[in-house]
């Protein structure tokens, strides 16, 4: 698995099937892992792109065009909280699970997850993520679900 330098870890199951030494996108399937979660962190986004429930819709369409993953039902924006919590929330089903996502007002952070049965490269995720919403860092783990 390549997981770009900016990145601090990625897990693996300690009892994870010698093939795991292949791309972690390849890991996701058929007599294989069920699925593969992806948690990226965005530090120093952009405050008025995480400020912006069509802006958080238009990155969850180009991201599931950009990865092969087929949305259903509309994407939920919702801008809720208090204090260090506050901000935008989203969720979005996708056909082979989920994407979802906490914008934080307070830091100008973003934490976004994308789990699903079907394979894609985590680094991709990450760049294009932390390039949309004009994060100075990012940070991803990738974990495979058995």
């Amino acid at each position: 698995m390549s997981i770009p330098a900016s990145s601090e870890s990625t897990i693996l199951p300690s009892d994870a099937p010698a093939t795991a030494a292949q791309p972690v996108q390849d890991m996701v399937g058929s007599g294989k892992a069920w699925g593969l979660c992806t948690a990226v962190d965005l530090q120093d986004c952009n405050p008025d792109l995480i400020r912006d429930a069509a802006y958080i819709k238009r990155y969850v369409v180009e991201l599931c065009e950009l990865i092969g993953m087929k949305r259903y039902g509309e994407c939920q924006v919702v801008n809720f909280g208090e204090g260090r919590v506050a901000g935008y929330s989203m969720v979005q089903l996708i056909s082979t699970s989920l994407i979802s996502g906490h914008f934080a007002n307070d830091t100008n952070h973003a934490y976004l997850d994308i789990f699903s049965c079907k394979g894609y490269d985590p680094t991709v995720v990450e760049s294009f993520s932390k390039e949309f919403f004009g994060a100075r860092r990012s940070i991803a783990t990738a974990t495979l679900r058995y």
